[in-house]
């Protein structure tokens, strides 16, 4: 059943006045606790062999969501592009960037482990992702928390990109207001005027809906499945359901997606994240539940033949080899958006400072910045 996205959030929250100044992001340590548990999570992940990740219980929901990510690429990635990519984790996204003929690539992930797999990845030495060619374009690999991290520093040699992604990671920036404001500052210091800004992350006002129907703080989906693949538990200070006004944010929840995550993320009222993102000089160009993106781009026969070589819908030679209805469920808890820096673009001044980049990258070529 298609279901569209409505800007109206069943979060009844307004955003706040600046508190301080966006020179001044405070941080307490309760949140760079839960910023590396976060980061230990990910890079305790070890990467899959072809036959592992097939054997996931949720694989083709992982390829409806490598679907929705390569369409957002194709339809935004202009060859000889810059791209900054935000929380890259493993590099799972390389490909994609690839097939989109970029110019230049910049990825930076808290987590050591991640950042390190992504640099096997795009040196092509890990066995299980062998490449029959390198990666067309240079990249810097960068270890760090982009959402504490004063970005436009350490990348002034680099910026500005063209375009920058994050891709199921801005919402645990989510946990104050200072680390909110970080992320959507730096994404805004380094895209040059016209840039674009692309990313997926869980829809609040499904997971408050999903909350609200349940019995308890908690709710599950995938019923058919003997185990409990997604389960969504909410701090105690939230079991009446009810979120106050002057605070959108820090509404932290625990999730569990089996083969995926388990770790501590964070709502983000769409309707806050928008007028924030509109103090950074940027405009929503759209927002759209991951039911309604598929309902719409699935009319493009590009992207029809796109989900037949990724498999999410199955390739017709297996029973029953594709999403499951449980999947479509939590297919249905996320989101993707594409903001637009304001300003006009100048693309007769492309970006001569990429030298920077390699075309192999050595352990010693890795920047690890922490302020």
């Amino acid at each position: 059943m298609k279901r569209g996205y409505s800007e109206s959030s069943s979060i009844e929250v307004q955003s706040q006045p600046r508190s301080f100044l966006d020179s001044n992001f405070l941080e307490d340590e309760s949140t760079k606790i839960f910023a590396r548990k976060v980061a230990d999570h990910y890079s305790a992940r070890t990467n899959q062999t072809l036959e592992e990740r097939e054997a996931s219980p949720i694989i083709h929901l992982k390829k409806l969501n490598n679907w929705i990510k390569s369409v957002l690429i194709q339809l935004y990635a202009r060859r000889g592009d810059a791209v900054l990519d935000l929380a890259c984790g493993k590099g799972g996204d390389l490909i994609k960037w690839d097939k989109a003929k970029i110019g230049y690539y910049v990825g930076i992930d808290i987590a050591e482990g991640s950042i390190e797999d992504c640099r096997t990845r795009y040196n092509g030495d890990a066995d299980h992702h062998q490449r029959r060619k390198k990666f067309t374009f240079p990249a810097r690999l960068i270890c760090g928390d982009c959402y504490e991290v004063q970005l436009d520093k350490a990348l002034a040699d680099d910026a500005p990109f063209d375009i920058c992604s994050c891709q199921f990671a801005l919402h645990y920036s989510w946990s104050t207001e200072a680390r909110a404001r970080r992320a959507l500052a730096n994404v805004s210091a380094l895209l040059r005027p016209g840039g674009t800004f692309i990313g997926t992350m869980p829809d609040a006002n499904v997971i408050i809906k999903k909350l609200r129907e349940a019995n308890g703080s908690i709710f599950s989906l995938l019923k058919a499945y003997s185990l409990e693949i997604v389960s969504t538990g909410f701090d105690e200070e939230f079991l009446e359901k009810k979120f106050k006004s002057s605070s959108p944010f820090g509404i932290k929840y625990k999730f569990h997606l089996e083969d995926a995550a388990d770790c501590p993320e964070w709502i983000v009222p769409f309707h806050v994240f928008k007028s924030l993102v509109e103090e950074y000089d940027m405009e929503l160009i759209f927002v759209k539940n991951s039911h309604e993106f598929v309902h719409e781009y699935m009319k493009r026969p590009e992207y029809v033949e796109l989900m037949r070589r990724l498999g999410a819908l199955g390739d017709g030679n297996q029973y029953q080899s594709t999403l499951s209805q449980d999947e479509w469920e939590v297919a249905y808890l996320y989101l993707s958006f594409v903001l637009r820096k304001r300003g006009q673009p100048d693309r007769t001044q492309p970006n001569g400072r990429r030298d920077k980049g390699k075309m192999h990258i050595s352990k010693e070529d890795m920047l690890n910045i922490e302020h």
